[in-house]
């Protein structure tokens, strides 16, 4: 008991100044410490680890808000624990928060399958010192818009400067939430230059009707149906009846691009992502493929508004992906959202590949 309250005391008057971090910011109470061999063919490890160094982005941006060097700052081990070192962070050009960082793999044997490179970006996050920015940037992303961001643009570059130096083959992009839409943008960019780069994207923002809460199924579906069938609609009034035929359409291009996608159904952020490519399934079983093929491949908001503003690119309408499901109970929105859930050792997840052909 003494020793417990020396220790409170000690913990107290270190963190005066909020120096001391969160249980979940340190790795070896909050980390995934069952990974002491990382087996690069395991689709749980590479989740994991991809997962872990998104939250060394997230580490990095507290231990410089907290102004925490050396000993003290947290960061480090979520990418050491798996022989990574960090190359370089990247900084936002307006409030100069962290939000992105790039890993390079050190191992003094080079494990196959396992990534040369990670390029990792974190989402929002809700501290004084970068709240506005990220907030701004989710508005930005909300109203497809987030491709004219400084913060997005600082983060093609990079990408673009290591798939120069290093190619595609030896890289993967990550992100989770807010960072996840960055990674995801830039993933697209780079597959229409014709760079397909491995891609894990947590908890990406799907801008839409909460449609997957909806607990009857046949009042989900039929909503579904029915937007479908407008979106093909629009298409066809918007961009011509021979619009869907045209294979150098950005679609199509993308559809070799398989990134994973890793969702929770109770974050409603996320969640459409489940019936977006559940809803293809159903529409292909009821004959309706032409229809759903168009519609799939557009945004009722973007179509509209895009008539009147070009530069429009919308974040969610993606053709291909391995799309994993956390099935696991979540009790609330905080944890839904969370990154933590996925490096969980007792995750138990639903994975589909889904292809656009």
């Amino acid at each position: 008991m003494l020793a417990a309250c020396r220790g409170y005391m000690e913990e107290r008057e270190t963190g005066k100044q909020e120096a001391v971090a969160s249980v979940r910011e340190i790795f070896g109470l909050s980390g995934p410490l069952y990974l002491t061999a990382v087996d690069w063919e395991n689709s749980h490890h590479r989740r994991s680890v991809a997962a872990s160094l998104v939250q060394g982005v997230y580490i990095l941006e507290r231990d410089r808000q907290q102004k925490r060097q050396g000993h003290q700052s947290h960061a480090s081990p979520w990418w050491n624990f798996f022989h990574f070192q960090l190359i370089s962070p990247l900084i936002d050009d307006v409030d100069f928060s962290i939000f992105g960082a790039i890993y390079g793999y050190n191992s003094s044997v080079f494990e196959h399958n396992a990534p040369k490179y990670v390029i990792a970006f974190r989402g929002t996050l809700n501290k004084p010192d970068s709240r506005l920015r990220d907030l701004k940037l989710d508005i930005q992303a909300i109203r497809s818009k987030l491709h004219q961001s400084s913060r997005f643009q600082l983060a093609m570059q990079a990408v673009q400067d290591l798939v120069a130096v290093v190619g595609t083959a030896n890289i993967w992009l990550a992100g989770h939430s807010l960072g996840s839409a960055i990674a995801l943008l830039s993933g697209k960019n780079m597959t229409k230059l014709n760079y397909p780069i491995e891609t894990y994207l947590f908890n990406p923002p799907f801008f839409s009707l909460p449609i997957e809460c909806i607990s009857n199924p046949k009042v989900k579906h039929g909503i579904r149906i029915a937007r479908s069938v407008v979106r093909a609609g629009i298409a066809v009034a918007v961009k011509g009846q021979h619009h869907s035929s045209k294979k150098d359409d950005s679609f199509f291009v993308l559809s070799d691009w398989v990134p994973y996608l890793f969702v929770n159904p109770t974050d409603h952020i996320c969640s459409e992502y489940i019936g977006y490519f559940e809803h293809r399934k159903k529409m292909k079983e009821v004959g309706a493929t032409k229809i759903e093929r168009l519609a799939t491949q557009n945004s009722i908001g973007n179509m509209i508004f895009g008539v009147c503003v070009r530069d429009c690119e919308p974040l969610h309408l993606l053709p291909s992906a391995y799309l994993t499901i956390n099935m696991s109970q979540t009790p609330d929105f905080k944890r839904a959202h969370g990154i933590h859930q996925w490096w969980d050792p007792s995750f138990d997840g639903q994975s589909e590949l889904h292809l656009f052909r």
